[in-house]
């Protein structure tokens, strides 16, 4: 069931807000916004992945250790490269990252007062 507008708006906010509160977290997490999966990497790293995989089969072929190994370090590379994403940042990100205090402080003060009011109506 997809989510209604509002709560789209709602998980819009809580991303940047967990952004902003804690940046390491929420990289770790792999949700930003301003990194994307970029099709040049992909497309790179796969044809990187896929010659290594040729050369180590030619490594094989030939017993020669040092293109089977040369094949696997070439391959590791084109998938690393294919899984990086780009950290191209929308234009106005850093600067408007200052401007959130307040807003974000009634956010949270609204939460947290929806939050009281349905604790008291359960009870």
């Amino acid at each position: 069931m997809p989510l209604s507008e509002h709560e789209q708006k709602l998980l819009e906010q809580l991303e940047k807000q967990l952004h902003e509160d804690d940046p390491k977290f929420a990289n770790s997490m792999g949700s930003d916004p301003g990194r994307s999966w970029s099709t040049r990497h992909v497309v790179i790293g796969v044809l990187c992945a896929l010659a290594g995989v040729f050369l180590l089969l030619v490594g094989v072929t030939l017993q020669n250790i040092f293109v089977g190994v040369l094949g696997f370090v070439v391959m590791g590379g084109g998938v690393y490269f294919a899984t990086m994403r780009s950290s191209r940042g929308r234009p106005g990100s850093k600067a408007g990252a200052g401007k959130g205090g307040k807003p974000r402080s009634s956010f949270m003060s609204s939460l947290e007062e929806r939050w009281d009011e349905r604790r008291r109506g359960e009870s």
